[in-house]
């Protein structure tokens, strides 16, 4: 088990941040684990996919949507929630949104080369350590890090 960081708000009050759902997907390849990260569509900086509640979703199916939305994966998402994950939002009026961000394992089983934002981002594979440099949350790291599917 990874010990849980202490969550920062940025800034704001309780009141003020917001939860998302957000999916480590993952692929286990010669005996070892792999993560799946993609570029976010203004900044490319590389995150894992992740997004608002949606109505009548469960966070991990929500995750696992994201998962396909933003990576075209399709896979199967855990419902334990690994961790959570603290980062400022960015909005296009350069004003930031404090978000709360829970972490769910998704297994990939299969990568689509079409997907709806196929266009906006770029996608990569790599080990956890080099995902956990790659990302620029150091809460996010330290769950990647400590990841152990099953």
């Amino acid at each position: 088990m990874v010990k849980q960081l202490p969550i920062s708000l940025h800034g704001a009050t309780k009141g003020q941040a917001r939860t998302q759902f957000a999916a480590l997907c993952y692929r286990v390849k010669a005996g070892k684990v792999e993560v799946l990260l993609v570029t976010s569509r203004q900044r490319k900086r590389w995150i894992v996919p992740k997004g608002w509640p949606m109505e009548g979703m469960t966070p991990a199916a929500g995750a696992l949507r994201e998962a396909w939305e933003e990576a075209g994966v399709e896979g199967i998402a855990s419902d334990a929630c690994i961790g959570v994950y603290s980062y400022t939002k960015a909005r296009a009026d350069g004003t930031g949104v404090p978000c709360l961000a829970m972490l769910y394992p998704v297994r990939v089983t299969r990568l689509r080369k079409s997907y709806p934002e196929a266009l906006q981002r770029r996608r990569k594979w790599v080990s956890r350590k080099r995902a956990a440099k790659m990302v620029a949350q150091k809460d996010l790291a330290k769950l990647i890090v400590g990841f152990k599917p099953g």
